[in-house]
């Protein structure tokens, strides 16, 4: 089942906060980086050091599998499309200006 909606990015972070949990996949796709992976951590926001919410990835790669973590404060004007992949349910959220 896939289901698609449209967010601007203030929402599709909101999202990530609310549904994505830890070992769901989550395909984020900003700027000209596209990163795949199963989230490892969930990190909210940290209002000494300004810092956004950060998702720690393990890569889905055969050449590139490494931890990467997204800061999405710092992504966000740059953000243009998340796949979120839970129990087989996959939820495409497509950002708008």
């Amino acid at each position: 089942m896939v289901k698609e909606i449209k967010m601007s990015a203030e929402e599709a972070i909101e999202y990530v906060r609310e549904n994505v949990q830890i070992r769901d996949i989550l395909e984020i796709s900003y700027n000209r980086i596209f990163a795949p992976g199963e989230v490892l951590n969930i990190i909210s926001e940290d209002e000494e050091t300004g810092e956004g919410l950060r998702v720690s990835l393990q890569l889905n790669g055969e050449i590139l599998n490494q931890v990467v973590d997204v800061d999405f404060k710092e992504i966000k004007d740059d953000l243009l499309e998340l796949r979120h992949i839970k129990d087989g349910k996959i939820t495409i959220v497509e950002v708008y200006d």
